[in-house]
């Protein structure tokens, strides 16, 4: 039998034997860069007050977990919006004529903030829910 052959990090600073410690930065990603980029960087890094290796990782790290845009996404937003204005404005002028009171214009743009604050994680609380029946009934099917 042969042993599993362990091939040495030339990156860590670990003693052999050694293990990381959780949520200790042990892993390192390299790149190529022209001169020029290389000083657009570091002029970012030193705009913002960092040290480029600190600068470059909250950059990447930024950018990795932004969730791109689903246009189908946006669009039920906007749509899942409007429905939420539309019920809430109905329901709050017909409140208001029955009290013999008008609609403020203040209750108007509260309806349409609340709607703008909810709609995106209403859209994607709706996709999820479509999907995950889609897939249910997939998988009832032989």
């Amino acid at each position: 039998m042969s042993s599993p052959r362990v091939q040495a990090n030339p990156q860590s600073s670990l003693l052999f034997g050694e293990e990381a410690k959780p949520g200790f930065r042990t892993k390192t990603a390299a790149t190529r860069l022209t001169p020029e980029e290389l000083g657009e960087l570091e002029s970012a890094a030193e705009s913002a007050g960092q040290a480029l290796s600190a600068w470059l990782r909250g950059t990447a790290l930024c950018a990795a977990r932004q969730r791109p845009a689903d246009p189908a996404e946006l669009v039920l937003a906007e749509v899942w919006a409007m429905r939420y204005a539309l019920l809430n404005l109905f329901h709050a002028a017909a409140e208001a004529a029955a009290e013999g009171r008008q609609l403020l214009p203040d209750s108007v743009l509260k309806i349409r903030d609340q709607g703008d604050a909810r709609k995106l994680h209403q859209a994607r609380k709706l996709l999820a829910e479509f999907f995950a029946r889609e897939s249910k009934e997939r998988a009832r099917m032989p």
